[in-house]
Formats: C-alpha cells, structure tokens, sequence
C-alpha cells in the first residue's frame, strides 16, 4: 500500500489536491490540505491518489 505525503513547505494551499480526493484529503480555512484519517491509500482510490499528486501545481503531493 502506498502513503500519501504532503511538503508542507512546497504547498500554497490552492486545494486542488482535496477536490480531487475528498475521500483522503479535506482543506482548512486557508485551503491547505488536512488528511483524513490514515495516510495510507487503499488499492481502490490509487488512480485518484495518482491523478491528485500529478495535479499539483507546486508538486507538494506524492506517493510514497
């Protein structure tokens, strides 16, 4: 199972990264993501997971 991470200091908070994986992610008042729950991401909402961390502008989200 893979962990999804976040580089604090690379995120400007934009949000994009928990509109596309509601499931994990949520935003803060400021729009800077918050993790839901485990980090770890289940086999079925990989492909999302992926698209998410492709999708982030400053390249503050992975997969490890």
């Amino acid at each position: 199972m893979r962990t999804l991470r976040i580089d604090w200091t690379a995120c400007d908070g934009r949000g994009l990264c928990a509109e596309l994986l509601p499931e994990l992610l949520a935003a803060d008042d400021w729009g800077y993501p918050v993790i839901r729950g485990a980090v770890e991401v289940p086999a079925p909402l990989a492909g999302h997971a992926e698209r998410a961390v492709r999708a982030c502008p400053r390249r503050a989200l992975r997969l490890a």
